[in-house]
């Protein structure tokens, strides 16, 4: 009988890790850059852009869906709230989605490729929609308060020319599409009770571009249509292969996984 030496445990190296969140992080700015980019190479159609406002506002009394500008009108009324939108509006949009992502990276990154790769396609689909579709935002129409030149708040400026982003870009609502993607990915990555909550961001970042006047609902309805499929297609649940290599999580050392038993430990010597 011989005796067969134990296999050495694998290490996985420490500057692995840091070279993947920083080749990572780049990714996410080339997006963001990306995303940007999209939106100044349709900033010179303002005319269309203002016609495509009335023709969407024409849809969505057809459509029966309520009416923006009454909503912040009575979201106005209540003291403190139109600021609190502002400040949601311009700081939590991509902050937090970066920080779900790193955070997806470094502790579930089965579900990090996915959720970036759905992410990363939802923009691409909103620059489509963007170039081809500009749009102008309820602020800019007659009927609705731009709440952020109104509070000095803006993140825009007082015209549609100042600013670095390009105002336009308002068909699909990236805000909206973002969150409910962030909320729905965070959901399946975590299984406490409370992981519920995250249906909440969405929710409130729907309410929020409303009642600041900076999206109509079809923009935020558009976005979540296009985000459901990727969402379906890119399941981080769906079974894994028995074959399949599992994933080790950033700055985690295969010996401290469970032990498998291995197809020579079953050979009868």
């Amino acid at each position: 009988m011989t005796l067969e030496r134990p296999a050495l445990p694998v290490e996985v190296k420490p500057h692995a890790g840091v070279r993947r969140i920083v080749r990572e992080v780049l990714l996410l700015a080339a997006l963001f850059g990306a995303y940007n980019l999209g939106r100044f190479l349709s900033a010179d159609h303002a005319g269309s852009a203002y016609r495509h406002a009335d023709e969407l506002i024409r849809w969505e009394v057809w459509l029966g869906l309520p009416s923006e500008a009454t909503v912040q009108e009575h979201a106005l009324q209540i003291p403190g709230l139109a600021d609190a939108a502002n400040v949601v509006y311009a700081s939590v949009h991509f902050p937090l989605t970066a920080i779900v992502l790193l955070w997806l990276m470094i502790r579930r990154p089965a579900e990090y490729g996915k959720a970036r790769t759905a992410m990363a396609i939802l923009t691409g689909l909103a620059l489509i929609g963007h170039m081809f579709f500009p749009l102008a935002p309820p602020r800019m129409m007659p009927g609705w308060v731009d709440t952020g030149v109104l509070l000095g708040q803006s993140v825009y400026g007082p015209t549609t020319d100042s600013g670095v982003a390009n105002q336009f870009a308002a068909m699909p609502s990236l805000h909206v599409g973002w969150a409910f993607m962030v909320a729905v990915f965070m959901i399946r990555a975590t299984r406490s009770r409370w992981r519920w909550l995250w249906i909440a961001h969405p929710v409130i970042t729907f309410a929020v571009v409303v009642v600041t006047a900076n999206h109509y609902f079809l923009d935020g309805v558009v976005a979540i249509t296009l985000a459901l499929p990727l969402l379906l297609i890119f399941d981080p649940r769906r079974v894994r292969p028995k074959n399949a290599p599992a994933v080790v999580p950033i700055g985690q050392r295969l010996d401290d996984l469970p032990a498998a038993a291995s197809s020579s430990s079953a050979r009868t010597r």
